[in-house]
């Protein structure tokens, strides 16, 4: 049951992850060039930009969570595995979702790192 309860969590870490780093990417797409805001406007004007976009700020609370999935994670199972598990997951997960919400071209190197990266959780997940 607690391997269970471990997986779960950074489960929720890596969609949680994932999805607030797409919401990221997307909302300083929208926002534009932050040093061409500097510039022309100036540093207030960047905080505002940024603390005013709605997507920006489901993006920080999708991390946030995240976050708080990942000191669950921690705090229920060892880091030797949470740790690699989350990271590499959400590196696979980010690549998906940047290919097919975002429109990126994600080339057939990253395709094999994320084969990779599967091999190695999956090695990590069956030494446990």
């Amino acid at each position: 049951m607690n391997l269970l309860k471990v997986w779960t969590a950074i489960g929720m870490l890596v969609v949680a992850s994932s999805t607030g780093d797409i919401l990221l990417s997307a909302a300083m797409k929208r926002i534009g060039d932050l040093d061409a805001i500097r510039a022309e406007h100036g540093f207030l004007a960047v905080i505002r930009r940024v603390g005013s976009n709605r997507l920006f700020l489901i993006a920080l609370g999708c991390l946030i969570f995240s976050f708080f999935c990942l000191l669950t994670a921690l705090s229920w199972g060892d880091a030797s595995l949470v740790a690699p598990a989350s990271a590499s997951l959400t590196f696979i997960c980010s690549a998906v979702m940047a290919k097919f919400i975002l429109h990126e071209n994600v080339d057939r190197r990253r395709w094999l790192a994320a084969a990779l990266v599967c091999i190695g959780v999956a090695l990590l997940a069956k030494s446990n």
